[in-house]
């Protein structure tokens, strides 16, 4: 191998080379702080040796350099300054191979030489930006390696941005940041709302019957009710009027309703900062999506489609330091309504009513958020009669009917996040520590289900200290 021809030419013209530049005075600049490596009388393997492109590392050998082999000049090239120092200085992105050899033609070192870019630039951007953090930076090809510890995934996604900044190309940038003791946060979300409704209806139903011998005039009234009221309550009154072949029926509609639904839902979650997490506490019901059939066989089958329906939260949240969070959150409340209904194949599809708020936000640990604030007022009044009956001073209320509908919505949304560490298991608590059962006696002469529970034991001292009378705990039926 060391007696190749080109060997030994490219080996004279290394040689000339060096002694030019010794007989100048003159050294490479890899001669000055340059890194180096000292090879034992015993190496006689393979190193690897990262350089970057345009730097120099000094090779001190054991012994004299007879031949040296550079597998590919582009990549790397080797300059031999005295018989006993080599300069290797990178000049293109790649891997290669350098080999020395003594007179003898044994090898004295392998080099696994890997050029890649100049990483020192940005170590120092990453020590300056981030001082607290444990990051490495290794080449590979074109590309960079990110490795070590990050305290927040803000630090290791702001070491990625520097790092894909001077690369010019976020995609030669792997991120292999390990973070820890990455932050938890804890979401409560208050939904609270409060509805009035109120509904009042009146109509006037008449029927008769007028007549002279064999001719016979029969009339009948029927004012209809939009509100669907009518099925809740109705009040009849039916004074009849006339003999045994005239007479008039009338029927007193009427209905008045008013109702107060309130809504409290507080969903709590936890997720790491970084990650996403949902909850549903309701259910889902099957909605008719289509009909499949078989061509072969000619039978067909309903397709299902479940819909959900409940309190929904869906929450992505991001500890940015000093407790300040980032959060993207989107939380629902929805229900069943008969409002909007609609009947496929002869089954009653109910309608969903939904109050939903999605943003994103910043907020501190502990701090509240009014997400959603809304308040809506529904007015409606309507009036169906008979065309020219209806429009008469006094008698016209006799052939009209009349509705109105007062509907006042108020919805609140608070969102707390917190962040927040595990406890012991004995410092939690559950909605049914404590509970007991109602003894026999009390079922049934005094109708309880349940005793009372999660009231500590009354002491002398204790009933001292406080004025408390009575009974008190968390649950009395």
């Amino acid at each position: 191998m060391t007696d190749r021809p080109h060997i030994r030419a490219t080996l004279l013209a290394v040689t000339l080379m060096a002694s030019g530049l010794a007989a100048a005075g003159s050294a490479p600049a890899a001669d000055q702080g340059a890194q180096m490596i000292q090879v034992a009388a015993s190496d006689a393997g393979s190193r690897f040796v990262p350089l970057g492109i345009g730097k120099s590392v000094v090779i001190d050998l054991p012994r004299d350099v007879k031949d040296l082999l550079v597998a590919d000049p582009k990549i790397a090239t080797a300059i031999v300054r005295s018989a006993r120092r080599a300069y290797i200085i990178g000049a293109a992105t790649g891997q290669t191979n350098v080999f020395f050899f003594d007179h003898s033609g044994q090898q004295i070192i392998g080099l696994d030489i890997a050029v890649t870019r100049d990483l020192n630039g940005l170590r120092a951007a990453l020590k300056q930006a981030l001082p607290n953090a444990d990051i490495r930076v290794e080449g590979l090809g074109e590309g960079v390696v990110l490795s070590g510890n990050a305290s927040t995934p803000i630090e290791a996604q702001t070491a990625f941005e520097i790092a894909s900044r001077l690369v010019d190309d976020g995609r030669r940038v792997v991120n292999g940041i390990t973070v820890h003791n990455r932050d938890q946060v804890m979401l409560k979300v208050t939904v609270a709302e409060v509805q009035r409704d109120v509904i009042k209806q009146l109509g006037i139903n008449l029927a008769g019957q007028f007549g002279a011998g064999t001719s016979m005039v029969t009339f009948n009234t029927d004012n209809p009710f939009s509100a669907r009221g009518d099925a809740l309550s109705r009040t009849n009154f039916v004074p009849t009027l006339g003999g045994i072949n005239n007479r008039v029926t009338a029927t007193i509609r009427a209905m008045e309703r008013a109702g107060v639904v309130r809504t409290l839902a507080e969903p709590s979650l936890t997720a790491t900062s970084g990650e996403s997490s949902s909850f549903l506490a309701g259910g889902e019901f099957p909605v008719l999506s289509g009909r499949e059939c078989d061509p072969a066989t000619g039978s067909c089958r309903d397709r299902i489609e479940w819909k959900r329906f409940g309190v929904g939260l869906n929450f992505t949240p991001v500890v940015l330091g000093a407790g300040r969070i980032s959060l993207k959150v989107m939380t629902e409340v929805s229900e069943l309504s008969s409002e909007q209904s609609i009947q496929i194949a002869g089954l009653t599809v109910p309608s969903i009513r939904t109050r939903r708020a999605d943003t994103t936000v910043e907020i501190p640990s502990g701090g509240a958020l009014a997400m959603a604030g809304m308040i809506q007022e529904q007015t409606k009044q309507q009036i169906n009669g008979i065309p020219g009956l209806m429009q008469l001073p006094v008698l016209g209320q006799l052939f009209r009917s009349r509705d109105f509908v007062n509907r006042q919505t108020e919805l609140l949304v608070i969102v707390t996040p917190f962040v927040v560490r595990a406890v012991a298991r004995r410092n939690l608590s559950r909605p049914d520590d404590g509970f007991a059962d109602a003894t026999d006696p009390e079922s049934i002469l005094l109708g309880r289900l349940n005793r009372i529970y999660g009231a500590p034991k009354p002491t002398a001292q204790h009933v001292q200290r406080n004025a408390y009378r009575g009974n008190y705990g968390f649950i009395l039926d």
